[in-house]
């Protein structure tokens, strides 16, 4: 870190509102924290395809145009320096995150952000699958925890039960003790069951609601008709928590459940907990397909064309990065 070094890093930019098509490896300036942040040199970065079309992407939280931004909510990697005050990590520390959404992201190879969203990786996890973690996993925990307070033989039904979310929802289900329902399409009935599912409803060729039926919580991550019909597998008192959209507020009305909706916030205790279910083999993160940063702009593509199972992960390796600009490094399986 010697030089221009100190000033500079490579990162994928978007310049102007777009899908991937807009993103750009480049060199850019390097964050330097602030009071109350840690800077984090960036192993692996987990990326959200849809993110693009967030507005938070684009913009402040006052609906300011935010551009250059840099997208991938989701950071592992060691923290490089704190900036004052900070009494979470240290130097050196291996750590992994969620970034606020108008916050520039950690595709690139380093980051600032607050030091309170930061919590130690799993020790058996790695950067890669580290990286896998916080919005899946948070989002999860929020839902089924917070949200739903699900418990010991409560009965669950987990839309979208093979993507990053709701791999990790079923197996979090499982840890809590509900009997988990599950849908997901033919070709992953086996994964998910294979996730703890006790029940996995092949939603291609079958409704899920004439088949779980008088649950305690749904949780939906598809929105849509799946959620207007989520209604009809609840009993009265249920509870629909949906990270897709607003659920109708006459249709819980009708049905006498409890819908919800949120939109996962960083939380470093809740990422302590989920640390200590990995190591303790409770709970894995799932990765779909690894990708060096420089091919980011594919990675989101094959994100939204390929229904994934897990996550999808950038690879980011500084001085094979700066070597190689073109993005001639292969995405690992």
């Amino acid at each position: 870190m010697n030089g221009t070094a100190t000033h500079t890093m490579y990162a994928v930019r978007a310049h102007a509102r777009g899908g991937p098509e807009q993103l750009t490896y480049e060199e850019a300036p390097r964050p330097e924290p602030r009071v109350g942040e840690a800077l984090i040199r960036i192993h692996a970065a987990g990326i959200t395809p849809t993110e693009l079309g967030w507005d938070e992407t684009w913009m402040d939280r006052a609906g300011h145009p935010r551009v250059p931004t840099i997208p991938s909510h989701e950071v592992a990697g060691v923290v490089e320096a704190v900036g004052h005050g900070v009494v979470h990590v240290s130097v050196g520390d291996a750590v992994y995150g969620l970034i606020e959404f108008d916050h520039d992201g950690a595709a690139a190879e380093y980051v600032a952000l607050r030091a309170r969203d930061l919590a130690r990786q799993p020790v058996s996890a790695g950067h890669v699958k580290a990286a896998a973690m916080p919005l899946s996993g948070l989002t999860a925990w929020q839902a089924l925890v917070e949200q739903a307070r699900v418990a010991a033989g409560m009965r669950v039904l987990i839309h979208g039960a093979a993507g990053g979310v709701g791999s990790f929802a079923v197996q979090l289900a499982r840890t809590l003790g509900a009997e988990v329902y599950a849908t997901a399409g033919t070709r992953d009935v086996d994964f998910v069951r294979g996730l703890g599912a006790q029940t996995v409803i092949d939603y291609r060729t079958q409704r899920f609601e004439e088949i779980a039926h008088g649950l305690d919580v749904v949780v939906d991550m598809v929105g849509g008709e799946t959620q207007v019909r989520s209604f009809r597998s609840l009993r009265r008192g249920g509870v629909l928590v949906s990270v897709a959209a607003p659920p109708a507020a006459d249709l819980a009305r009708e049905h006498g459940v409890r819908a919800v909706f949120f939109i996962v916030e960083p939380d470093r205790a809740q990422l302590l907990e989920l640390s200590g279910l990995v190591d303790e083999g409770r709970l894995r993160a799932e990765v779909a397909r690894v990708f060096p940063l420089s091919r980011a702009r594919e990675a989101y593509e094959f994100g939204l064309t390929s229904h994934p199972r897990g996550k999808v992960v950038l690879q980011v390796d500084g001085e094979t990065q700066r070597g190689d600009r073109t993005g001639g490094l292969q995405g690992l399986q």
